[in-house]
């Protein structure tokens, strides 16, 4: 069984950028959805007491849906803060680096948020080798399927944001750039650099995705820059 994470901030604390009510509908009942959809999905299968990217990695159909969705949304909340942050340390560096400035990246963003046809996510992602790129995904499909290691998430399904900025999407991709969390993004990163043992503590929340995302990497290939 998959729990369902709680929210990281009060139902209130993004507005006015997001409204208490687009959380009402979009955690509430779009997110707590697809984690009931799932829960009655592996009820006594040998999904039942795998981890979330587990679930993601081994299934197809509606059981990959519907966990994608948990894991995805999981992942969007988290890259989110009511606080003003910029990245910083290793992670502004390696951005630096990878997309010339991070005002380059937040233009990149935009166009890759504002070009995604329909419904899907845009992330910022860690490549095997350590490059970091924005990744389009369509639907509920998610990095974690080409063994990509996310650092934040903007969602660009209409629930997301249609509430707020009706069918100004590129509106509501400005003002999510000014909300990301980057300590989130950050620690991700942290946790993910060659220079950093990966996994040091051990994994034993099944429901927690990134942590296993940490086993995974230690088990596999080290990430190298």
């Amino acid at each position: 069984m998959i729990d369902l994470q709680k929210l990281p901030f009060a139902d209130n604390a993004l507005e006015p950028f997001i409204s208490e009510e687009t959380i009402r509908y979009h955690y509430y009942k779009h997110h707590t959805a697809y984690a009931n959809k799932l829960n009655e999905l592996i009820q006594g299968t040998e999904f039942d007491k795998m981890s979330l990217s587990s679930i993601i990695r081994d299934s197809d159909g509606a059981i990959f849906n519907n966990s994608a969705q948990v894991f995805n949304h999981t992942f969007y909340w988290n890259s989110l803060t009511h606080l003003k942050l910029n990245p910083s340390g290793k992670l502004l560096t390696k951005i630096n680096n990878d997309f010339g400035s991070l005002e380059a990246l937040k233009e990149e963003f935009i166009k890759a948020g504002t070009t995604l046809f329909g419904s899907g996510w845009v992330w910022l992602v860690r490549e095997p080798k350590g490059q970091l790129i924005l990744r389009k995904t369509e639907n509920a499909h998610t990095p974690l399927s080409s063994g990509l290691v996310p650092l934040f998430v903007c969602d660009v399904w209409e629930h997301a944001y249609y509430i707020d900025y009706r069918n100004l999407r590129p509106k509501y991709l400005e003002e999510f750039w000014n909300h990301i969390n980057w300590d989130f993004a950050g620690e991700a990163y942290e946790k993910t650099d060659n220079d950093v043992f990966i996994g040091t503590e051990v994994c034993n929340d099944i429901h927690d995705p990134f942590c296993q995302i940490l086993d995974d990497l230690q088990n596999g290939d080290r990430v190298t820059s």
